[in-house]
């Protein structure tokens, strides 16, 4: 699936992941291949997802984030985060 992931000043990531898991406001959950439309608020919290690299390799990244809104459609995952936390 692909992920997007904005701010209201630049885009953070654009690729291909297996999964990903998001810090909702009532709690974390993760998103697979293929899922069911959703929209979702976001706290402040981690992102963490799987980034396909190819058919034998990925990599896992963690994005924190301060808040914002998950839209899962069309197995297209589209974060628009408040503000992302560089540490």
């Amino acid at each position: 699936m692909l992920i997007e992931i904005v701010t209201p000043d630049e885009k953070i990531f654009e690729g291909e992941v297996s999964s990903a898991i998001f810090p909702g406001s009532h709690g974390s959950f993760q998103i697979l291949n293929n899922h069911a439309a959703l929209v979702s608020t976001l706290g402040k919290g981690e992102i963490k997802f799987v980034k396909v690299i190819n058919n034998n390799k990925s990599e896992e990244i963690q994005i924190q984030v301060d808040g914002g809104v998950v839209e899962v459609l069309n197995n297209k995952v589209t974060v628009l985060a408040e503000k992302v936390i560089k540490e």
